[in-house]
């Protein structure tokens, strides 16, 4: 490839045969110093050339600099799929990716807004009088100078009561009084011990001693003994030397160092989480807790709304060190809010963010950077945003372009769009029926393309037409609710009707929904809809999830080929000993260990991917084996099973959620939230429904194409005209526009949020004078007939 440094001058990012996914062979120009949105309906091909082509060619290159040693520090995408590209600036990317789960990582410690506060204590804060000043690192809970000794700086201690180990008291330790202890050998080691040292095994548990049933539950030692076991039928069983492990220690040792999610799970039932008594669930040490600054400690601090902090350190005055540090807080802080997120506090652990909210903080942390001549390629920054903070979103990449910057940007949202400098519109359709770049150019220029479905939303698409709203059958009350920041919210959702939930970012809308329960009066059934992923590996995929590939494995297993060799349907998977191939375990990949270079991954050389061996290969249905079969569509596969109702329906549910663009093998690694929420919400259509099922989604529509939407709501709609209930959390106007009732909360986020503003069908809702919703739901809906 050229060197990038023959084209610095060139004014645009020029790419030549793009292949990546299903890109065919794309050329496009793209210009710098430009916001670019990048569009098209779901899974078109606009995020391959985004971020598959363009940020990992600005990547790989970095990386060519890099020293080999450092290279395997770092994550690499891998080499894309493409001709040339040239005129490409260094790139930063900034995509939706779910947090790490580790409450350690929290909004301070992404924004770096924990160091500048631990500074400030530092330098600046109040000590009791003959107290030494303490280093920064004495503030903060992740590490050994500030962490609580008693908790480790986790702020929560993990405790076990007898109720909780000893569920029956009325049962025998032989019989497994002791729930907590392991099954099968581990198990009967344990009572063999406790025999051996004398206890009274078979004697029921509540009628032995407390002291006794004190030590046998939570003692600390060990004591080792000779066990003689009981000689079973047919076995001899020499003495062995057995070791005590009271159950409390058992738990613990499981829940802390187990590698299996199902043990740690399990011992997990036996405990309970409450905060450190030490320290109060601070996590840090009582000399660091003595320290004040505006009169708060630094975990008092941390505990605020970002717009709270804000506001308490205005007030706060003091030294010209302490006015410093504080502006230098307060312009970070501010960068934050204006991206809609003051409803955060500096302590809130990223796991418990949306991936949305934790782009625009390392979106924020950027804007701080300084960086200038590189290419931000943002992935749908406006996701879970009100319209009301779009707007601020929108100032904020203006301000990332004035400072020398190239913003692409993968979005669907209609504003954003109108506001970029540059559009390029991917498809016409998705997966296998997209992958061309209908349009790259100004952004009025799109209308002049009859084929874009982008382009029938952009320009003066009417609303859609009033329709007649739906008489409740009844009404659910849920509340009075004071959680998180709802404050003795009390509300009643209607039944048999599409109700969506409103209200800016933080004001209360998923805390609501989380109230709604199994044992709510007229609801037979509560299904509820999230984003989180369908499966933490790749051996999970589409047709696992869906329970589609049963059905599949037994179409092959009753073909005459399967039969003549005693095939089963077990020999079908690619998870187990016997049809799948041994070199990659069913993988379909193995990785190659290089001397000084990062491990990569490349295609298993006995299978090529295909994840079985020969032998399982060589049975096919209608001329193709199980992998190509993974490998269709799910529109491909349609066609393909035909004749075959019940792969037929489950199919159907996908293609008419959007989804028919997708593999069938597609790994649930490679599936995005919104992709996720789809395949569990075909899931459910496909089921047989009795009785009244309430079902209950968080912001559907994020990261869905206008078009997506369209067909996404009407699944929904269909399942309300069928006798259900519909509850929604959204920000899309033209959704909540169609909706039967609305519940719109705020009227700002946080501490500002937490109460109902308005109630009612959404013309009512729309002339609320103090809703922040109002006015965006006024310009939606359709002009009264």
């Amino acid at each position: 490839m050229p060197s990038p440094r023959a084209h610095d001058h060139d004014p645009f990012v020029r790419v030549r045969g793009a292949r990546e996914h299903n890109l065919r062979g794309v050329d496009v120009d793209v210009p710098r110093d430009v916001i670019a949105v990048f569009t098209g309906v779901s899974g078109s091909g606009k995020s391959s050339l985004a971020f598959g082509t363009i940020y990992a060619e600005a990547q790989r290159r970095y990386f060519e600099s890099v020293a080999p040693y450092a290279r395997r520090l770092i994550h690499q995408v891998g080499a894309p799929e493409v001709g040339e590209i040239t005129g490409l600036p260094p790139a930063v990317s900034l995509q939706q990716r779910r947090a790490a789960p580790t409450s350690r990582s929290s909004v301070g410690t992404v924004t770096t807004l924990s160091n500048s506060l631990r500074m400030l204590f530092s330098r600046a804060g109040s000590y009791p009088a003959g107290a030494e000043r303490l280093d920064s690192d004495a503030f903060s809970p992740n590490t050994a100078a500030g962490a609580c000794p008693a908790c480790h700086g986790l702020g929560r201690v993990h405790r076990t009561t007898e109720e909780l180990l000893v569920p029956d008291a009325s049962l025998s330790i032989r019989d497994g009084a002791i729930a907590a202890w392991p099954g099968a050998w581990q198990g009967k080691n344990l009572r063999d011990v406790l025999d051996t040292l004398g206890h009274d095994v078979d004697r029921p548990w509540r009628e032995l001693p407390q002291g006794e049933r004190d030590w046998i539950l939570f003692t600390d030692e060990q004591p080792v003994v000779t066990v003689h076991p009981v000689r079973e039928a047919g076995r001899i069983q020499r003495p062995y030397q057995g070791t005590y492990m009271s159950a409390r220690r058992y738990v613990m040792k499981t829940f802390s160092d187990s590698k299996s999610p199902t043990l740690r799970a399990k011992a997990e039932r036996f405990l309970t989480s409450e905060p450190c008594p030490a320290c109060g669930g601070s996590r840090l040490r009582p000399e660091a807790l003595a320290v004040t600054f505006a009169g708060r400690t630094i975990a008092e601090l941390a505990a605020l709304p970002l717009s709270d902090l804000a506001a308490c350190l205005r007030d706060a005055g003091g030294s010209e060190t302490a006015r410093v540090l504080t502006a230098d807080l307060l312009s970070r802080i501010d960068t934050i809010t204006e991206l809609g997120l003051g409803y955060l506090s500096p302590d809130r652990a990223t796991p418990t963010l949306s991936p949305g909210e934790l782009q625009r903080l390392r979106l924020a942390t950027q804007l701080r950077s300084g960086l200038f001549g590189v290419v931000y390629v943002l992935d749908e920054p406006s996701a879970g945003l009100h319209p009301a903070d779009t707007e601020s979103l929108l100032a904020v990449l203006d301000r990332l372009k004035a400072a020398g910057n190239s913003v692409f940007v993968v979005e669907h949202h209609l504003d954003v769009m109108r506001h970029a400098d540059w559009l390029v519109d991917v498809g016409p359709r998705a997966g296998e029926h997209g992958g061309e770049v209908l349009h790259s150019g100004p952004v009025a220029d799109l209308a002049d393309v009859p084929e874009s479905a982008t382009a029938r939303y952009l320009f003066g698409r009417a609303p859609a037409p009033a329709r007649e709203a739906r008489e409740p059958r009844g009404w659910l009350k849920v509340g009075p609710v004071t959680r998180h920041n709802l404050r003795d919210v009390t509300v009643e959702f209607p039944l048999g009707a599409f109700t969506a939930v409103t209200g800016v970012s933080g004001s209360g809308k998923s805390t609501l929904l989380g109230e709604l329960t199994e044992e709510l009066d007229g609801v037979g059934r509560l299904v509820r809809v999230d984003q989180k992923p369908i499966g933490r590996t790749p051996r999970s995929n589409l047709a696992t999830y869906t329970g589609l590939f049963d059905v599949v494995r037994k179409v092959f297993a009753a073909t005459d080929e399967a039969r003549e060799r005693g095939y089963g349907v077990g020999r079908f998977s690619f998870n187990v000993a016997g049809g799948r191939c041994e070199t990659c375990q069913g993988e379909g990949f193995v990785s190659v260990e290089l001397l000084f270079l990062p491990s990569t991954y490349a295609p298993c050389p006995d299978c090529a991917g295909a994840r079985y061996n020969p032998e399982t290969l060589q049975v096919t249905h209608h001329g193709r084996n199980i992998a190509e079969v993974l490998d269709l569509t799910v529109e491909g596969a349609a066609d393909f099973f035909a004749d075959v109702p019940a792969v037929r329906r489950s199919l159907g549910t996908l293609i008419d959620v959007g989804l028919g663009y997708l593999r069938l093998g597609q790994p649930a690694t490679e599936l995005s939230g919104g992709e996720a929420q789809r395949i569990k919400l075909a899931s459910e259509l496909q089921r047989a429904r009795r009785g009244h099922t309430l079902y209950l989604l968080d912001e559907p529509t994020t990261g869905l194409h206008p078009a997506d939407v369209e067909l996404l709501v009407g699944r929904l709609h269909e399942l309300v005209d069928a006798g259900h209930s519909v509850v929604v959390a959204e920000h899309d106007m033209a959704v909540v526009a169609g909706a039967d009732w609305v519940v719109d909360l705020g009227p700002g986020g946080g501490a500002g949020g937490g109460r109902v503003v308005a109630c009612g069908p959404p013309r009512q809702v729309a002339r609320e004078a103090h809703s922040r919703t109002a006015p965006y739901l006024a310009a939606a809906l359709p002009s009264p007939a």
